[in-house]
């Protein structure tokens, strides 16, 4: 297992300097602190709370459910985990859609109640007015387009998105407006990897890859889905680094074995 040897705070800037020097930016989720602090010393440059606690974590089919005080709960958690990653938080569904003002004030309340280092909104040239009120208050906006989890209703289905001529010219339009309105970083969700290729070469900042392909400046998982927690999820674009499904029912059954068999504890393991 690598470890981490330089323990310099994660910035905005950290992640740039990053693009301009090619070397990847790693990201992974979380949503509590025994997780985050293991990922933290594992080396993770950016830790998401992503609003995929609502598959993961609450079980539920999509992420609309997902409320921004349910966010803020879990990002304090988080954040106490924390001491080197960059830790951004995925503002939820309805929290910012309605109007900037709205986007700004929900966008301030996480940033003071969770000591996390940015937010992550969803959507592009349509979301640009908010990132661009948030980020002129000094809040670092991680912008996401591609496959965006909280439009599942309008796209009917998870598929790969920027497979036509036409939405990948808007993809690309959309990076471009993301960056002029202020993110520090774009999250491209399964699109064509020469299209995250593009992207990536056209825009300053840098680019998050999930299912996009090798060429963006980093990669984002789903922390369960990676560790084989998530057995019942397995596209093509995640990678199994370890199968902890089957462990943990192992070594589950080996308590409830030695429970019933009247094996734990013994007199070690009693006061």
């Amino acid at each position: 297992m690598s470890t981490q040897t330089d323990f310099r705070k994660i910035t905005t800037n950290t992640l740039l300097l990053s693009k301009k020097s090619r070397t990847k930016i790693a990201a992974l989720t979380a949503y509590d602190f025994l997780t985050a602090r293991l990922l933290d010393k594992a080396g993770v440059d950016v830790i998401l709370v992503g609003d995929s606690l609502g598959n993961v974590f609450q079980g539920n089919e999509t992420t609309l459910s997902v409320t921004l005080d349910e966010m803020i709960y879990h990002t304090k958690a988080v954040t106490k985990g924390v001491d080197r990653a960059m830790v951004i938080v995925d503002m939820p569904f309805m929290s910012y859609q309605t109007n900037p003002d709205e986007g700004f004030r929900n966008a301030g309340r996480i940033m003071k109640e969770t000591s996390a280092g940015g937010v992550k909104l969803e959507g592009g040239e349509r979301v640009a007015e908010t990132v661009k009120k948030i980020t002129e208050a000094g809040i670092p906006v991680m912008g996401h387009i591609g496959l965006t989890p909280q439009s599942i209703h309008k796209f009917g289905s998870y598929k790969a998105r920027g497979t036509s001529a036409e939405e990948a010219r808007i993809l690309l339009k959309d990076a471009k407006i993301l960056e002029q309105a202020g993110a520090f970083s774009i999250v491209l969700e399964k699109i064509p990897a020469s299209l995250a290729k593009k992207i990536t070469e056209s825009i300053s900042v840098p680019t998050i890859g999930i299912g996009a392909g090798p060429n963006c400046d980093g990669q984002i998982l789903v922390t369960p889905d990676m560790l084989g927690l998530n057995v019942e999820f397995r596209p093509r674009f995640v990678r199994h680094y370890a199968e902890l499904a089957s462990g943990i029912i192992s070594a589950v059954n080996n308590y409830v074995e030695d429970v019933k068999k009247k094996q734990f504890p013994n007199s070690k393991e009693s006061y």
